[in-house]
């Protein structure tokens, strides 16, 4: 496995929000964390990525410690992260947090560019010289995502990437998603629409009150009505 998560908790303040979360994340593979809002899915991520800070617990990329590092060193180390929230620069170009993002590759494989990001979103080209903020939410979406390639991870960790995007706009996405995958970087993917989850992971692990409430296929998972309906269906 590229990368494990052991025993991972987290608060925020007084309140314990990640009870002992563990899952592993095999080398150019992509998983999906499943579940309600609220469920412990974006924290998840944070606590990888160092931004909230986990209790206890252990993130390990190949032989690498990560549990205890700051998100810039985690980042280095080869973690990168899309947020929710697509925190771009807004009063910088497309070209401009582009190049903000553009990190050497540590693994010796060709790195990542500019031009590949163009490639991937016809559309940032043509936008390349317009401030981030001005940009629609689907575009600002590309922007995330290229940025956070052009650091070279080795595991991207993607916070619901199509929320708000038009169908069409979801599609392209889901394209880059399944091409970074053929291209070497695995993929820890928090997504609400459980029919694309499916479709492009090959595990699922569904949490419920901060922990992993099951863990198996694709196929595993439609045939687990009773999963479905306790852990992930809207009342």
């Amino acid at each position: 496995m590229l990368l494990e998560v052991d025993g991972l908790h987290a608060h925020y303040g007084k309140s314990h929000i990640l009870h002992g979360v563990s899952f592993a994340v095999p080398r150019d593979g992509i998983v999906s964390l499943l579940g309600r809002n609220g469920s412990g899915r974006s924290t998840t991520l944070k606590a990888m990525m160092g931004i909230v800070p986990p209790t206890s617990g252990r993130v390990r990329l190949g032989n690498i410690e990560l549990t205890g590092r700051r998100p810039y060193a985690i980042a280095r180390h080869g973690l990168g992260y899309v947020p929710e929230e697509r925190l771009v620069f807004a009063n910088l170009t497309v070209r401009e947090n582009l190049a903000m993002g553009v990190q050497r590759s540590q693994s010796g494989e060709r790195a990542w560019t500019v031009e590949d990001m163009y490639t991937y979103f016809p559309r940032l080209r043509e936008r390349r010289d317009v401030n981030a903020g001005s940009l629609s939410g689907g575009e600002q979406q590309m922007l995330t995502i290229c940025r956070s390639l052009l650091g070279n991870p080795q595991v991207l960790l993607i916070d619901e990437p199509t929320e708000g995007l038009a169908p069409k706009i979801v599609e392209v996405v889901m394209d880059v998603i399944l091409d970074i995958r053929r291209r070497g970087v695995a993929v820890v993917l928090v997504e609400q629409k459980l029919t694309i989850a499916l479709r492009i992971a090959e595990t699922v692990f569904v949490m419920g009150h901060g922990e992993i409430v099951f863990s198996g296929s694709p196929e595993e998972l439609r045939s687990r009505e009773d999963v479905r309906r306790e852990w992930l269906q809207v009342a």
